[in-house]
């Protein structure tokens, strides 16, 4: 079954960090870009940031930058985003993605997992 899982979310308070997690299975995980985005209701999901098959190559948006980093674990078909000096404003669904633009399937979606930053 092809699938992505996310772990890791929960409250936290300004200023702290979290560690999400997406384990893959049923495809050949090493094969695509893995990325995450986040989405708060009522607005477009938008992309926090993004690590393509060789595992030193990464992007990120402006909001990230310099607090949250992407890696991956090929071995463990397992990609993470530490977020550091969490904001309010980073409260989200956060979900996890795999692209690629060869072969099926494409795109697979997680389910997504709630970050919330409060005090």
């Amino acid at each position: 079954q092809v699938q992505l899982v996310e772990s890791g979310g929960g409250l936290v308070r300004p200023g702290g960090s979290l560690r999400l997690s997406c384990s893959a299975s049923g495809f050949t995980f090493s094969t695509y870009v893995m990325s995450w985005f986040r989405q708060v209701p009522g607005k477009e999901r938008d992309l926090v940031a993004h690590i393509g098959t060789a595992e030193d190559a990464t992007s990120y948006a402006e909001f990230a930058k310099g607090r949250f980093t992407i890696s991956r674990d090929n071995a463990k078909n397992t990609v993470y985003l530490q977020m550091d000096s969490l904001k309010p404003e980073d409260t989200a669904v956060y979900y996890c993605h795999a692209g690629r633009d060869y072969g099926l399937p494409r795109d697979v979606w997680g389910q997504g997992i709630q970050v919330i930053v409060s005090s």
